[in-house]
Order: structure tokens, then sequence, then C-alpha cells
């Protein structure tokens, strides 16, 4: 109980949401759920009039593996409808959302477990769930992190899920619950470097191109590698990617056409592209921009800079450029990022410090330094996609 008090309050005084995972490994001699623990947690956040959502297990595909018991798809279904008719009783819980099965790497295997949970209970759930792995944490070094082959593994893992999905319930939410860069809790001085962060960045813009509008990240502190914050709670490069994203990006996805990027791949050769740029409205939540403003954020993993002109209706609007570099001696690997070309550090324990654009003149050109990601607010170009929610 004191465990879940401090859970709450964190997540409550924080301004966030509570999902909390029951533990699904609990088994009567028929390998249907046990839930008499569970019952219990849920009677006692009641009575604290806890505002939580729910989930029961984590990564069914890997029990046999970790727990010599495995779960299959449609007892996984029967588990959830369990724990929809033990939520229901309890009025606070009537309407809880309920989340799952948060599956691992759509693999066959993983994909008929999925298969088998959507046919049972696909209507009981709010969202479905899995979680995205991209490199295997024993064998990782800083230069995976810039291959595009990687980078495209997540779109090939959205459309499994998708196809499922959509066979059962069209339309149905799909989240990706947990995604890490490297296995096994990440990488020390890799997973918490700059360099992971074209992942993370590369992983939102796909998302929202092809649907997903909430991910989840592993983690906020302590567990492994993957963290946002350090053990001192200074933020991390992906801590500040993940602020100015949320600072500057709003839900909208726009299309995006580079002139000169669409070249013939030759027979037997596809060529994967090392800059990427993704658009959106800008959020609306931020009283710096009108409505009607459009956000690019751009990744350019060559090892050159690359120049991009504006064309039609952007081309002589003023731009903010938030520009994110490694700060220090460690290059890719470091852990401190400037923003252009100023360290980002908090004031104090608890004031971060201003995320100042650079304005550029209207019809410059931006120019992309090698390696690196950045945020660029198109200003007062009242796109009509943009202008309303």
């Amino acid at each position: 109980a004191r465990s879940l008090d401090k859970l709450y309050n964190f997540a409550d005084c924080s301004g966030l949401h509570l999902i909390f995972a029951l533990n699904a490994l609990r088994r009567n001699p028929n390998n249907s759920w046990n839930s008499s623990s569970a019952l219990s947690l849920l009677k006692y956040s009641a009575s604290k009039k806890y505002n939580i959502s729910w989930e029961l297990g984590n990564e069914p595909n890997n029990y046999r593996t970790m727990h010599g018991r495995a779960v299959n798809g449609s007892q996984l279904g029967k588990d959830y409808i369990q724990l929809k008719s033990l939520l229901q009783p309890i009025r606070i819980y009537s309407r809880a959302s309920l989340y799952g099965p948060n599956i691992g790497r759509p693999r066959k295997n993983v994909i008929a477990l999925l298969d088998g949970f959507m046919k049972v209970a696909g209507s009981t759930v709010d969202a479905v769930t899995w979680q995205h792995c991209y490199i295997d944490g024993r064998v990782v070094k800083v230069m995976d992190f810039l291959k595009t082959r990687l980078l495209e593994t997540l779109s090939d893992q959205i459309r499994k899920i998708q196809k499922v999905v959509n066979t059962y319930t069209p339309g149905k939410k799909i989240w990706l619950e947990g995604v890490v860069t490297t296995s096994a809790g990440g990488t020390n001085n890799l997973s918490d470097s700059y360099a992971a962060g074209f992942l993370w960045l590369n992983t939102l813009g796909m998302l929202a191109n092809q649907g997903i509008d909430v991910v989840i990240r592993h983690s906020f502190f302590d567990h492994g590698y993957n963290h946002l914050v350090d053990q001192n709670f200074n933020p991390l490069p992906d801590y500040w990617l993940s602020l100015l994203y949320k600072r500057l990006i709003g839900p909208k996805v726009l299309a995006v056409h580079v002139a000169g990027l669409q070249r013939k791949p030759r027979p037997g050769r596809v060529i994967r592209d090392k800059l990427r740029i993704y658009a959106h409205c800008t959020n609306h939540h931020n009283h710096n921009y009108v409505r009607g403003s459009i956000t690019l954020f751009i990744i350019n993993l060559h090892r050159s800079r690359k120049k991009i002109k504006l064309a039609g209706t952007l081309r002589d609007k003023l731009v903010h450029q938030y520009l994110l570099q490694p700060y220090g001696q460690e290059g890719l690997k470091s852990k401190s990022v400037q923003l252009n070309g100023q360290p980002l550090v908090m004031v104090d324990d608890g004031t971060l410090p201003e995320l100042k654009p650079r304005p550029l003149r209207a019809g410059r050109t931006l120019v992309i330094p090698p390696v690196t990601m950045g945020f660029y607010v198109v200003k007062n170009v009242n796109a009509l996609a943009c202008r309303y929610r």
C-alpha cells in the first residue's frame, strides 16, 4: 500500500495519469488468472479514491521463458474479461480505462498470441499496446544508432500490429507502450547519450505519421540506462528532446514533399534516406506562436551538412531554429546537449532554463549540421490545416 501511495502521489503532483499493470503471473492450477491479490489492491486504491487506469501483465509472450508457464492469446483474453468484471462493481473503476496486452516484438508467435487475444477480448481494451526494442543491448556501439535500416524496423512492426487489430476491432487505438533503444535495460554511456536521440525522435515522427498518437517511454528514472534523468535528477539528452517536442509539436501531422530526395533506386539496391523531415502543426498551447504556424523536425544522419530551402508559401516566412547538438568532448556519446550553441542545464532544482530559439531571416536556407537534429518553427504561415483544432 505504501508503494502505491508514493507512486500515485508522484504521478498526481506531476500532472500525470497513472496506468498500473497488475501481476498476471499468479495462476490457478487450470492456468486461469488468480485475481485475489489484485482485488485487494483494487479495493485499497478505491478506498483512497485513486484515479487509475489498469493493465494486466507485461510481455506475455515471454512468460514461458521467464517463469516456465505459457499463456496463450485466448486465455489472456479471458483474464482481461475477468479483470473487467472485477472493475465494474467498484464505483470509481466501473468506467476505468483498460489497456493491453502489452506484447513484445511482433514475431510470428507473438502475432498469433495477439490474434487470439483480440478474438476474445479486443472489445474490452481501450487501446491495444505493444513494446518495441531497437537493438540487442549486448552488442551495441555508437554507430548502430545512425543506421537507417534500424530506424525502419518500427514501421514494419506497426503494420503487423495494425493488420491484426483492424481484423477484429477496426479503428481501435494502438499505443506503443514501451520503447527502448537497447534491450536488457539499455547500454551504459550509449542509451542515455545524444546518439540515442536519433532513434527516439524518429520514433515519435514515424508513429505520428502512421496514426499512433500515444508512446510511453521506458523509463523516466533509475531502471537501466534508457532513462530521461540521471541519478541526480539532471535531465539527459532525450529529456531535452522530449521537452522541445512537447512544447513545439501539435498532434496534427502534415505531409512533407522534399524535391531532390526522391531518387529511383537501382535494381537490388535500396536507398535508405539519412535526412528525415517530419512536419506538424505547431502546438496551439504554445503562446509564442499563433495558430497556423508549422513546426518541422529534421534528423540529419549524414556526415556532411545539408541545406534545405523552404518553398511555396513557406518561402518568405520567419523561422525559429531550435538546433540540438552534443555538448562537451564526448561527441555523440555526450550526456549533455546545447541548444543553438548554449548548454542546457537546470537553473535550480525546480526551474528549467528558457528554451530560446535562434531567429532565421525570411527566405534563408536552413543549414543542418552533420549528425544533428533540430526543430524549425515556420511562423505565421496561416496554414489552413493548423488554424483549427
